[in-house]
């Protein structure tokens, strides 16, 4: 039903409605109602392997398989961070990122940490723990 007009709309037998939803992302007043999370069934999606996810960063980035190798190493370590203090880790779509940078002729170094570094958190700390990452990676 559509309230504001009063109609009913009827739905063709084969509608599928599908909706992403990551639970805590952006605050707890955002959250969805149990009775309304209960409505729709739940797939858990985890980060890809780092074979798959190196060839995943080579493939969308452009950058050398060596590269995309240490950004997928990179990005498994900073997601051990999350246990440390850092709310969420390195995505696949931030690695790519840097990847394509990298492609372009940045450092490797420059290239994570204007691409993942920076944008994960503003806190110096978590940056430094993170740049340290990346400095054992990038020599």
């Amino acid at each position: 039903p559509v309230e504001k007009t009063g109609s009913i709309i009827e739905a063709d037998d084969r509608f599928l409605l599908c909706v992403s939803y990551n639970p805590g992302y952006q605050s707890a007043l955002k959250d969805l109602k149990h009775s309304t999370r209960q409505r729709f069934i739940s797939i858990e999606f985890y980060y890809p392997p780092a074979d798959i996810e190196t060839e995943i960063i080579q493939r969308e980035s452009g950058c050398s398989k060596e590269h995309a190798d240490a950004l997928a190493k990179l990005g498994e370590k900073i997601r051990n961070l999350e246990e440390h203090g850092l709310q969420e880790g390195a995505s696949t779509r931030l690695l790519i990122y840097a990847g394509r940078l990298m492609s372009e002729g940045i450092s490797p170094r420059r290239a994570s940490q204007v691409a993942i570094v920076w944008t994960l958190t503003d806190d110096p700390e978590l940056q430094r723990s993170i740049e340290e990452v990346s400095s054992s990676i990038f020599e």
